[in-house]
C-alpha cells in the first residue's frame, strides 16, 4: 500500500464548490487541499505532489486555463480537470492539451468529476517510472 494518497488540488474562487469537491475527495481515500485563486496554488509548497488539479477556469485574477499554461511553462504539468458555469468555453478547453482530462460544467455530477481524477492518476501513474 504506498504510503502518500494521491494530492488532489481544488482551486475556485467559490467556497462552497471548493469544500464539497475537498469533502467527496477526502470521502474517497484521497488527500485534497483547496485554494481560493491560482496565485495561493503557486505558492504552494507541495505543487510537485499534487497528483491532480481541478480548477475553475473563470475566477479574478488568473483564470484557471492561465493556472494551467503558467504551470506547464514552469515544467509542473499537472493532469488537470477544468470547471466552468459557461460551457461554450468546453470545446477551447479540450483542446488544450494531453493533460486536460476533462472540462465539466457546473452542476456536475460527483461520478463524472470522479472519473476525471481517475484519468489524471492513470497519467500520473503511466508518467512514473517503474512502481
Amino acid at each position: 500500500m504506498p504510503s502518500k494518497r494521491p494530492l488532489i488540488a481544488i482551486v475556485d474562487d467559490d467556497e462552497s464548490m471548493r469544500e464539497a469537491i475537498k469533502g467527496l475527495m477526502r470521502s474517497m481515500g484521497f488527500d485534497a487541499e483547496t485554494f481560493s485563486s491560482a496565485d495561493d496554488f503557486l505558492r504552494f509548497p507541495h505543487i510537485r505532489r499534487t497528483a491532480c488539479l481541478v480548477t475553475d477556469v473563470n475566477m479574478p485574477g488568473m483564470s484557471g486555463l492561465d493556472l494551467h499554461r503558467r504551470l506547464v511553462a514552469l515544467g509542473k504539468s499537472i493532469p488537470t480537470v477544468l470547471i466552468t458555469a459557461f460551457p461554450e468555453k468546453n470545446v477551447r478547453a479540450s483542446a488544450l492539451g494531453p493533460d486536460i482530462v476533462g472540462c465539466l460544467t457546473k452542476p456536475f455530477g460527483q461520478q463524472i468529476l470522479l472519473d476525471c481524477i481517475r484519468s489524471a492518476l492513470a497519467l500520473n501513474s503511466e508518467g512514473e517510472s517503474g512502481s
